[in-house]
């Protein structure tokens, strides 16, 4: 039995066996004395063997409400706020604990690596970002453990999901061919959505239930009611907080059902009832636009030293050892043989060479550098997740784009679309599969 559960039970049984011991003698004196009243912690949800208590949900709704307002997104009611933070939390546990089982972990060197690049990315210090946490009201070790479910959770989507979608070449074919035809491969559309999710095993009456949920949230909208809001009050999708925003989504991201029917959307406009094997969705077009410069792409011919890290040698350290390779090429050392020495990659052989870079070809910590360089520069020591680096932008060209990037860039759009698809359905099984009881809503 898990820990905490065992404790709040015992707690119960506590006192319900005192309550039922003979009424002790009270002394006169202190008897218009009130008594001080403690707050117990409770259960608001139970999740196969673990527990979601009140003190856990209200920690995530302090925080999440207090990350809103400097959004300045609008809250909903504070008990609806409840539900969908308690959802939310319901699921990331689903999640953690199949993950846990199935034998993923994520261990102390790679937590503390993750966290690093979030603190460098906001051009902080370790001290000053542990800092900054806390003075959001969030205590420092849970922000770890929280750091540490959303790797699992990312882990445990690449393995059950994105490591099993496959993309014929057909559907490459097809996708390519339609964009040529349509031209809708030139557009890109901001949207929002709300989905009201029917489990997997659904009754009639189920189905029935969950779509009048889903009339009811339409109608709200027709009323005039703002979208965010009503997305926030009957959306069970992740994002249904911020407003059930999905951000800007070219056009081969999109499932077939969406796109259809945005085709015909003015911007603001929203559409009927869709339904997908997950559920009843509604969908807003905020922003439609066409990519830019769709027909070239900018490349960059490129070369880097890695340094890996590993036991016994820190990144302080090997910061400190690209910084004296970056010295000695500003000295007059051929970047490309310092290379060949040092780097810890195959490029090694080549002087670091990495050839052409296309937008895509590397993880986005490298691009980021790499596109902020100027030709010639050495770059100032970086981290990806394969190690340290220091990069040299070689040239910059402008290329048109080829049938085989045209390809590439529908593989992904395939790859990406199916993701989102499958990874909504596998959830919404492992959710189904878990016991899960929600006292929130007995209340």
């Amino acid at each position: 039995m898990n820990n905490r559960l065992f404790a709040l039970l015992t707690l119960t049984l506590a006192l319900g066996a005192s309550a039922q011991m003979a009424t002790p003698r009270i002394d006169p004196r202190l008897a218009a004395t009130p008594p001080r009243v403690v707050p117990v912690d409770r259960i608001v949800a139970v999740v196969n063997d673990e527990v979601i208590t009140s003190n856990d949900l209200s920690e995530r709704v302090t925080l999440i409400a207090s990350q809103l307002r400097k959004q300045g997104g609008q809250l909903p009611a504070a008990d609806v706020l409840q539900r969908q933070i308690l959802e939310r939390m319901i699921n990331d546990l689903v999640q953690v604990q199949h993950a846990k089982e199935t034998g993923l972990k994520i261990d102390d060197a790679t937590l503390d690596k993750t966290i690093q690049r979030i603190a460098q990315e906001n051009n902080l210090s370790m001290t000053a970002f542990r800092e900054a946490i806390e003075k959001d009201g969030v205590a420092y070790p849970r922000f770890r453990e929280d750091i540490r479910s959303e790797i699992l959770v990312t882990r445990l989507r690449e393995r059950e999901v994105e490591n099993n979608l496959v993309v014929t070449d057909a559907e490459v074919e097809t996708e390519v061919a339609r964009e040529a035809k349509e031209k809708s491969g030139d557009a890109e559309y901001r949207l929002a959505h709300i989905l009201v999710m029917v489990p997997a095993q659904a009754s009639p009456d189920q189905i029935e239930q969950r779509r009048r949920r889903a009339v009811q949230a339409l109608t709200e909208l027709r009323r005039g009611v703002n979208f965010q809001q009503v997305a926030a009050t009957f959306s069970d999708a992740p994002d249904a907080l911020q407003g059930g925003n999905l951000g800007w989504r070219p056009s081969g991201r999109l499932p077939a059902l969406f796109l259809e029917s945005i085709e015909k959307l003015q911007v603001n406009d929203t559409t009927d009832l869709l339904r997908s094997p997950n559920g009843f969705h509604i969908v807003k077009l905020l922003e439609k636009r066409g990519k830019a410069a769709a027909a070239t792409i900018q490349q960059s011919k490129a070369r880097h030293i890695l340094i890996r890290t590993r036991e016994g040698l820190t990144d302080a350290e090997v910061r400190e050892r690209l910084t004296r390779i970056k010295v000695r090429v500003a000295a007059g050392e051929d970047f490309g043989e310092l290379a060949k020495v040092h780097s810890e990659d195959g490029s090694a052989s080549k002087g670091g060479d990495l050839g052409w870079l296309a937008p895509g070809d590397t993880v986005a910590e490298f691009e980021k550098v790499m596109n902020a360089s100027a030709t010639g520069e050495v770059s100032a020591p970086f981290q990806t997740p394969f190690g340290w680096h220091i990069l040299q932008v070689q040239e910059r060209r402008a290329d048109e784009q080829s049938e085989e990037r045209k390809k590439a860039a529908a593989r992904t759009a395939i790859r990406a679309r199916k993701g989102d698809e499958a990874y909504a359905d596998w959830l919404r099984q492992a959710r189904d599969r878990a016991f899960v009881e929600n006292r929130l809503e007995e209340r």
